[in-house]
């Protein structure tokens, strides 16, 4: 969730602006930012050409900063009064404004987890077996009959599911239900996708039953459920061979994507760069130069900062 409210440029005084501006860079810094922060970020700069000037001299005035604190404390423990008496000070409390849990408070305590950059194989006692994704939390459900369900909270998992009884999973507002098949669900910033890999399952969601084949994908969040597409499925999970794949994505996408996987964040702040359709292929083991390649292929000027944050700009 943004912690920032946005207010008309005309409206907002410079020190107002240039204070939003290290506020953002604290959060940016903490570790704590997520790929939604990042987006909102590149919308605050976008409002005026002063808030973009603002941010760039934030960031300037922490990396004259960041000797001397590198002396003293960790750079992610680094709070306001950095920036407002030129004193280095921890800042704990601001990092208490968000839950660093992927999903939130259901995330907490996950019968299943894995974290930024890992991958983890989960056999089940009845035929299921999944496969999760980087920054994953899945909860079961055991209810009084006896039968099992699946609660994907975030993150993203591919079922293979070999059971006489349909395995049901829930993702956002929907449920997924098959017996003989394999399919990938993935549910990020509030939306699901699921695709049919093997066999044939039944989504269910938003009050619409919509039965997926082989080959299939569909979307949906709180207020929408897309119509079944066709997709290449060795795309969908090349992620099983430590690859990402991108066919005709946006630059902006794509660097969400990476994200996902790396520790840190690429936070590219050139709104019209960041619209460039993209065809890439990684391998999860480059993702730690993935900044210099995209510096190299858009001349983009690279701003290292403290906890592994990279600004492209």
């Amino acid at each position: 969730m943004n912690i920032f409210r946005i207010s008309p440029p005309e409206a907002m005084p410079l020190d107002r602006i240039s204070s939003e501006a290290q506020d953002w860079l604290i959060l940016l810094t903490s570790g704590r930012a997520t790929v939604a922060d990042a987006r909102a970020l590149r919308e605050w700069c976008a409002q005026s050409p002063e808030h973009a000037q603002a941010f760039e001299r934030a960031k300037g005035l922490w990396q004259q900063l960041q000797p001397a604190a590198a002396q003293t404390l960790a750079p992610r423990h680094f709070g306001r009064r950095a920036f407002l008496g030129g004193a280095i000070a921890a800042s704990a409390a601001f990092f208490l404004i968000r839950n660093t849990v992927p999903g939130g408070f259901s995330g907490l305590g996950a019968d299943y987890v894995t974290e930024v950059g890992e991958q983890r194989r989960v056999d089940l006692a009845d035929g299921v077996s999944l496969e999760l994704n980087t920054q994953t939390r899945i909860n079961r459900q055991d209810s009084a009959d006896g039968t099992r369900s699946l609660v994907l909270v975030s993150g993203e998992v591919e079922v293979q599911s070999r059971t006489q009884a349909a395995l049901k999973v829930q993702a956002g507002n929907g449920w997924l239900s098959a017996s003989q098949a394999s399919f990938n669900v993935r549910n990020t910033d509030q939306s699901v996708c699921v695709t049919c890999l093997d066999g044939a399952m039944q989504v269910d969601a938003s009050g619409r039953s919509i039965r997926l084949e082989s080959g299939q994908q569909l979307t949906y969040d709180g207020r929408h459920v897309g119509a079944p597409q066709a997709v290449d499925t060795s795309t969908v999970s090349a992620w099983r061979q430590q690859v990402l794949v991108f066919n005709d994505a946006t630059l902006a996408s794509v660097i969400d994507e990476i994200n996902r996987y790396r520790p840190g964040m690429l936070l590219l702040l050139n709104s019209e760069l960041g619209k460039r359709k993209v065809q890439a292929r990684f391998s999860l083991d480059q993702l730690a130069g993935v900044a210099l390649l995209i510096r190299d292929a858009y001349g983009v000027k690279c701003t290292e900062l403290p906890g592994g944050v990279v600004v492209l700009s």
